[in-house]
């Protein structure tokens, strides 16, 4: 490790603005490659810079590490900017998505999509930023598919308890499965009113009512008969003279 002169701030700015957690100087003097007593000049010269060019992030040693925050003045800005974009609505290809995997996972990304009928590795993506979907391990089926899971964060923007606590998908399944017909009148009993009169029992007057029409109709086909022999014989009357 370098004990001479000072590196560059600029590394040090990096490697805290990349980290989502407080970096101890045992951390830092190891991706910077000097010893701590640089590592504890370098964070103090990097306060005093973010300070003096009046920027918007701030430095400083918490929970024994040292870790970027925003500035405390900029906080009406940065608090409308976060709760707006976590209200901002989601398409409904995302809701499709996230009630797949809500109900069916774990499940791999190639089952979302034979679900959905259409490919759905970017909304997966989206879902996964937006923190409400993650990465739940691997299949044990061929290529071991990655596995995706909802979050905790999900069941609080829910306001679920558990996942079990999530609405029964049985009602619906059931409606879907109804007949048209059936749905149809049970939503306005009048037409069911109107549909019994037309209920004829079998030998009942319909069944009367077909039977006179057979009968009817073998009429017209004996007398087509006698008039197709009185016109034989009117024609064979020329040949007989």
């Amino acid at each position: 490790m370098s004990t001479g002169t000072p590196i560059d701030t600029r590394a040090l700015e990096a490697v805290l603005f990349v980290s989502d957690e407080p970096l101890t100087p045992a951390v830092l003097s190891q991706a910077l490659e000097v010893d701590r007593r640089t590592v504890d000049d370098l964070c103090a010269g990097l306060q005093n810079e973010l300070a003096e060019r009046g920027s918007g992030l701030v430095l400083r040693n918490v929970a024994g590490g040292w870790r970027l925050f925003t500035d405390p003045e900029t906080q009406p800005v940065v608090e409308r900017f976060v709760l707006s974009s976590r209200q901002a609505r989601m398409t409904k290809a995302a809701l499709e998505t996230l009630a797949i995997v809500a109900y069916k996972q774990p499940v791999t990304r190639h089952q979302v999509s034979a679900i959905r009928g259409v490919n759905a590795d970017g909304v997966l993506r989206a879902l996964v930023d937006r923190g409400l979907v993650e990465e739940a391990g691997r299949d044990e089926g061929p290529g071991r598919p990655l596995l995706y899971a909802t979050t905790p964060m999900f069941l609080e923007r829910l306001g679920l308890a558990s996942l079990a606590a999530l609405p029964s998908l049985a009602p619906l399944l059931d409606a879907s499965a109804e007949p048209a017909g059936a749905r149809e009148l049970a939503a306005d009993p009048d037409k069911a009113e109107a549909r019994e009169p037309n209920d004829v029992e079998p030998g009942g007057e319909r069944g009367n009512v077909d039977a006179d029409d057979a009968q009817a109709g073998g009429e017209p086909d004996a007398e087509q008969g006698d008039q197709r022999d009185d016109a034989d014989e009117s024609e064979s009357d020329p040949l007989e003279g």
